[in-house]
């Protein structure tokens, strides 16, 4: 599937990862994306192979655990144009930008900027950096909604010794110039740290030619990774710097080859000293880690870059500057910029009062158009979440959905405020049951699939065991056990999965 998506057609490659999504209008991957099929089936993989503890000890089985979660850095560091060395596995962009305060070398009486845009989560993060005497500033945003350079630059005084934001502001898209950002702040001798959440996955960054002390990032919105996944990336040149936060044993470098041999020395001891790498692993947590997450992580990676993000770019410029127009015909206000250079793949709009655009929102859900109200400093409005398993035909349901609330009867001059009590109309609700079961169909697809795979398994096991190829005693306890279940029809299941494969067991 991988090489499909690589040389094939784009739209090919996405309608096949996301199956779920052919008959849904999802415009919410500012909130939460959307797992894409190779995630699911190796998330799913991992889990059920966990059951038989493949390899032939726990020990052996750990070791190959953090191999695989270490799969992912690469992958990140192919995405950002980085070095592996460079990439921490984190759990969310919180937790990195925790690992980031915490490591940062500030003092009492340094400052920090943030722009006045940013979500709530950064805020609450530095200010409780107050006890020690930190202080956090906002930048303000001028009347377009955008944070300037030169808003920045007006605000950095010499106590100033962080610059933290979002890459694209959560509520109305902005897209920061980070270009400018980095080289003002290297002039200034002030760290820029730099949560990606709303901008990797829908577009490109390369940290080696905008270069970023740090970046976070979670893996739960645009790069379609499942929850409790995310990185840190520290710039090489900064990490000398840094303090490197307390961990475990698997942040550090094991005495011998693996840590599964370490434990074999009778010399080892909790105390001695153990030495730490000055990779970016060396940041993590270094206890167990999330492990099917970090397989789905590696999954979704490795459907982006076989997409390629200038791709990706590209097709959510076509669907943003499509939505754009549309909106405009509506008479609907754009909140986000319209420079390009300033866009990415979020476009807020508004009614211009609040409550119409919750009221708005609602009507739109109760349509079957997934999308959120976001608002910051007085900022943001219907926000929708262009991504690449975005089309056209989901912006005209959000257009059509639009219209249809505009024209509704109106008191005092405005729509009638919806209410989620109304009730979803009947298409709506089946449109979301067939997405359901489209993706249960998937996941039954991908399970015999799987089950065909271990009965080959099977197979060799008893052909190298000089045993029959059949175990006739075994296919009859399954085919009880699917009667027990199912009735005849789970016994008719049952024998056409031994007949797909092949009756190996």
């Amino acid at each position: 599937m991988g090489e499909e998506c690589v040389s094939g057609d784009f739209t090919a490659c996405v309608r096949r990862e996301f199956p779920a999504l052919a008959h849904k209008a999802y415009l919410d991957s500012a909130c939460i994306g959307v797992a894409p099929l190779r995630a699911v089936r190796a998330v799913t993989d991992l889990v059920q192979g966990m059951q038989y503890c493949p390899a032939e000890s726990g020990t052996a089985m750990h070791g190959r655990l953090n191999e695989l979660r270490a799969q992912a850095r690469p992958l990140v560091a192919r995405l950002i144009g980085a070095d592996a060395a460079d990439i921490a596995l984190t759990e969310s962009a919180t937790h990195g930008l925790k690992i980031a305060l915490e490591s940062l070398p500030l003092r009492a009486g340094d400052q920090v900027l943030i722009p006045d845009l940013e979500f709530i989560q950064m805020g609450i993060m530095w200010r409780q950096l107050k006890d020690r005497g930190i202080t956090v500033r906002t930048v303000p945003h001028d009347e377009s909604g955008r944070v300037t350079v030169d808003a920045v630059r007006a605000e950095l005084t010499r106590d100033v010794k962080v610059l933290a934001l979002s890459s694209v502001q959560w509520t109305n898209g902005f897209r920061a110039d980070l270009a400018a950002l980095s080289e003002l702040c290297r002039r200034r001798n002030v760290w820029l740290v730099v949560d990606a959440a709303q901008h990797l996955g829908a577009l490109p960054l390369n940290v080696r030619q905008t270069p970023v002390d740090i970046v976070v990032c979670g893996g739960h919105k645009w790069l379609c990774s499942p929850f409790g996944t995310g990185f840190l990336y520290l710039d090489p040149a900064v990490r000398p710097r840094l303090r490197r936060p307390l961990a475990g044993f698997f942040a550090a470098r094991p005495p011998a080859r693996t840590w599964g041999e370490s434990f074999l020395r009778p010399d080892i001891t909790p105390l001695q000293d153990y030495e730490f790498s000055e990779d970016a692993y060396a940041w993590e947590t270094g206890g167990t880690g999330n492990y099917p997450g970090a397989v789905g992580l590696s999954a979704s990676l490795s459907l982006l870059l076989e997409l390629r993000p200038q791709r990706i770019e590209t097709h959510l410029r076509t669907l943003t500057d499509y939505l754009t127009e549309g909106l405009d015909r509506l008479g609907l206000t754009v909140v986000s910029p319209r420079d390009p250079r300033h866009r990415s793949g979020i476009i807020t709009f508004s009614t211009g009062r609040a409550a119409t655009d919750t009221a708005l929102m609602g009507s739109l859900l109760a349509a079957g158009v997934a999308v959120s109200v976001r608002f910051t400093s007085g900022v943001g409005g219907v926000r929708v979440s262009c991504h690449l398993y975005n089309t056209l035909r989901d912006l005209d349901a959000l257009l059509a959905a639009a219209e249809e609330w505009q024209r509704r009867p109106r008191r005092n001059g405005r729509p009638p405020a919806h209410t989620r009590s109304q009730p979803r109309s009947a298409a709506a609700r089946i449109i979301g049951q067939r997405a359901l079961i489209d993706a249960l169909d998937d996941d039954l697809m991908g399970l015999i699939t799987a089950r065909g795979g271990v009965s080959r398994g099977i197979r060799r096991s008893r052909l190298e065991g000089a045993m029959a190829r059949t175990d006739l005693a075994r296919e009859r306890e399954i085919v009880e056990r699917f009667h027990h279940r199912l009735g005849q029809d789970g016994t008719r299941l049952a024998l056409e999965l031994l007949r797909m494969c092949k009756g190996d067991t």
